[in-house]
Order: structure tokens, then C-alpha cells, then sequence
């Protein structure tokens, strides 16, 4: 009886699953309309048609919060694709004690492959191109855009949890963020693990960042006053001191979230808070260059803003702090 009973829920499986393969299997997943009917009922996607575009043949994914310009052809990635986009969204949102409300989506233009990326890129951030094409993986955020290409599955969603990150504070965020605060957060969304239509980040499990810390507790931290005061482009031409940075910076917000069971955790939110709504007490000329992202974001404005800011809102005894930041360093290293 059971024996029979087995039989007739294996056959029942495999009716159903025929009944769904004739769609997916006659799916031409090479051409745009093929890949648009086999993505239409992804997890996420609230529409997929075909994509007009000059570098190769495309399809645009319409999320609640996004709208995805792609020319990826993997279906596995694009079928996640619209999960990981909206799961970080609710991510960005909770790092925030009140939710922001979009009114207009979100735009990424997602690659298969450098060559589309570089010929969209001459175009697209012109005259200043030549500065993004020197990204030697990865993904920009520009205009509002997030602009990536296909470096793996793994890869290529840490750099869309990243550069996410800045886009969505870039769109909501009265003032622009201390560079350290910055990208700090956006490693939180580097690590990710994907579970019934539904990506959950794991910032305790950025490995690359916890292994560059390590190297940089070996060789000697840089001290925290210093660090809040750094932006990527003093570091960026020496890969160890960048990935040091992007490392302590990782570290500081975590240590900030997280440490003695979050008692700074309000002192956190405050801080982003004051940037959202654009009351941070600084003097006009710096309130000018918070408000307005089309001034580069300098070395002199980390220097002046980032320590006042720190001093008010985190904690005005930096050695104290500095302390306990280098043995929360010690702590989350110790097993990696």
C-alpha cells in the first residue's frame, strides 16, 4: 500500500512538472521574448519584457522599487536577480529606525560581460568616464544609476548590495555621508544567503572584509581619528591601504551596531538620522557642501565634518572609544 501510494505521488510529480515543461524547456532563452515568458513569474518581478539597447540584446525587469536594465542571460541570476534587489531595499531601510518611503524606482543596469559595461560607461558617465573604466571589478553608482557587470553570482550581488547602498542614500538623504559612515555600511550588503524567494545579508559573514581586517590588526591599524577623516580616493592607489580602509570602516559601523549588546546602537541612528533630514549642526559652508552632490566630496570636508560629527554624536573621548573598537576588531577576527 505504501509501495503504491509512493508510485502514485511520483507520478503526479512528474505530471505536473511535464504540465510546466513544455513553457520553460520551449522557452528560447537566447533571445530577449524568450527569456521575458520564462522570468515572467520570478519571485519579486512585477513585469519582464525585451530591453532596447545598443550593446546587446536585453530585457528590463520591473520590481516594487526597481527597474533593471539587463543583458545577463544566466537564468538562475535572473531569477534571484529581483529578490536580492528588493531583499536589500527592507535591508537599507532597517538600518534606519523609521522607514523611508520611494516614490519613484530605482535604476540598475546590470552587463554580461566588461566590454558592454566599458561601451555603456563612455557614454553614460562622460565626461568623467575615463575615471569609472579604471573600476577594475565591480559596479558604480552614478546619477542615480547603479551601473555593474557579471563578475560571477557571488561577486556580482555583493557589488549590487554595495554600490545599492549608496544609491539609495544618495536618492534620500538630505546631507551626503562622512566616507567613512558611507561605505562602512554598504559592506553590511556584501553577504547574502538566498532562502525561499528571499535574501537575508549576513554582515557577520563578509569574509573578504573580516580576512582584510586580520591583516590589518597584523600590520597595525589605521588609528580611528584618522580614519574618519580618510575617503576611498587618498587610498585607492595603494590596494592594501583600500582595503584596510574599506575594512576598519566595515569593522566601525559594525562595532557601532553591535558592540556591548548595541548601547550605541541609538547614538547610530541619531547620526543617520541627522544626515536624512538634514540637520546636522554644522556651520553653512559645510551644510552646503553636504546638501550639494555635485561638489566633490573632499578630503577637507571628511576632515572637518567627520570628527565633529563623531565628537556629538558617537563619543567625545576618542581614546576610550578607540579602545574598545580594537578589541571588538580582535573579537570578530578571532575565528576567521
Amino acid at each position: 500500500m505504501i509501495r503504491l501510494a509512493a508510485a502514485i505521488m511520483s507520478l503526479l510529480c512528474i505530471t505536473l512538472a511535464a504540465c510546466d515543461a513544455p513553457e520553460r524547456s520551449g522557452a528560447d532563452l537566447s533571445s530577449p521574448e524568450g527569456l521575458a515568458r520564462y522570468l515572467r513569474h520570478i519571485p519579486a518581478a512585477r513585469s519582464v519584457e525585451p530591453w532596447q539597447n545598443p550593446h546587446a540584446p536585453g530585457i528590463t525587469i520591473t520590481t516594487a522599487h526597481y527597474t533593471i536594465h539587463t543583458t545577463l542571460t544566466d537564468p538562475l541570476m535572473l531569477r534571484q536577480l529581483p529578490a536580492f534587489v528588493e531583499s536589500a531595499y527592507a535591508a537599507y531601510q532597517s538600518q534606519l529606525p523609521e522607514p523611508i518611503d520611494t516614490q519613484t524606482r530605482f535604476v540598475t543596469y546590470l552587463f554580461a560581460d566588461r566590454a558592454q559595461w566599458e561601451a555603456f560607461t563612455e557614454v553614460f558617465a562622460a565626461p568623467n568616464a575615463e575615471a569609472y573604466l579604471k573600476i577594475v571589478q565591480g559596479a558604480y553608482c552614478l546619477n542615480g544609476a547603479c551601473v555593474a557587470y557579471n563578475i560571477g553570482r557571488t561577486r556580482t550581488f555583493a557589488a549590487l548590495g554595495h554600490e545599492g547602498w549608496h544609491q539609495f542614500n544618495s536618492k534620500h538623504f538630505a546631507y551626503r555621508l562622512p566616507s567613512w559612515l558611507d561605505e562602512g555600511i554598504a559592506t553590511l550588503f556584501e553577504a547574502s544567503r538566498y532562502d525561499q524567494g528571499v535574501f537575508e545579508f549576513l554582515p557577520r559573514g563578509n569574509a573578504d572584509r573580516l580576512a582584510s581586517l586580520k591583516i590589518a590588526l597584523a600590520r597595525g591599524t589605521v588609528g580611528l581619528e584618522e580614519l574618519i577623516t580618510l575617503n576611498p580616493g587618498q587610498v585607492v592607489h595603494d590596494a592594501q591601504a583600500a582595503k584596510g580602509f574599506y575594512a576598519q570602516a566595515y569593522a566601525l559601523v559594525r562595532f557601532l551596531r553591535e558592540a556591548d549588546y548595541g548601547k550605541r546602537l541609538a547614538n547610530y541612528h541619531n547620526l543617520l538620522l541627522g544626515g536624512l533630514r538634514g540637520n546636522w549642526p554644522l556651520d553653512p559652508q559645510l551644510q552646503r557642501i553636504a546638501a550639494d552632490r555635485n561638489i566633490p566630496l573632499t578630503t577637507a570636508f571628511n576632515r572637518n565634518v567627520s570628527p565633529a560629527l563623531f565628537t556629538l554624536y558617537i563619543d567625545d573621548n576618542m581614546e576610550r572609544i578607540e579602545a574598545e573598537y580594537l578589541g571588538f576588531c580582535l573579537k570578530i577576527t578571532d575565528s576567521h
